[in-house]
C-alpha cells in the first residue's frame, strides 16, 4: 500500500511538471538557498535543496534534485548492543515546491540493507524557508 501511495504521488507530480506551458522556465541550479526540516522513517531531517533542475512558473518554483541532509534517528536495539549515531549525514532525492518563501518538500531517503531488514526507499514530508 505504501509503495502504491508513493508511486501515485510521484506520478501526479510528474504529470503536473509536464503540463507546464511553454512560458515556464527550466534550468539547472547548484544551490537555491532553501532550508527544510521534516519527518521520514520514524526520525527527522534537516536539509538544503542541492543540485537540482528548477522549473519556474510564476508564482511557484519546483525543484527536482538531490538533498544533502542531516538525519536524526535513534536506533532501537537490545540492551548492550551497539547503536548507530543519533545524527548522520545522508543524501536524499526529491521534489521541493516553493510558494513565495514557504517551501514544501517530498524527499526520498534510502536505508541500506542490514542483517535484519531489506534496503528500501522511505518517503517523507518537510516544511522550510527560502532565503
Amino acid at each position: 500500500m505504501k509503495t502504491f501511495y508513493t508511486a501515485t504521488v510521484l506520478g501526479c507530480i510528474v504529470l503536473a511538471l509536464l503540463s507546464f506551458s511553454v512560458q515556464s522556465q527550466t534550468k539547472a541550479v547548484l544551490f537555491e538557498g532553501i532550508v527544510v526540516a521534516g519527518y521520514v522513517d520514524h526520525g527527522a531531517f534537516i536539509n538544503c535543496a542541492g543540485p537540482s533542475i528548477k522549473f519556474t512558473k510564476k508564482p511557484c518554483v519546483f525543484l527536482l534534485g538531490l538533498l544533502p541532509s542531516l538525519r536524526l534517528k535513534e536506533d532501537k536495539v537490545a540492551a548492550g548492543a551497539t547503536k548507530n549515531s543519533l545524527l548522520t549525514p545522508n543524501l536524499g532525492f526529491g521534489l521541493t515546491a516553493v510558494f513565495d518563501h514557504l517551501a514544501v518538500q517530498v524527499p526520498l531517503y534510502y536505508n541500506a540493507k542490514t542483517a535484519v531488514k531489506n534496503g528500501k526507499w522511505n518517503p517523507g514530508i518537510g516544511l522550510g524557508y527560502k532565503f
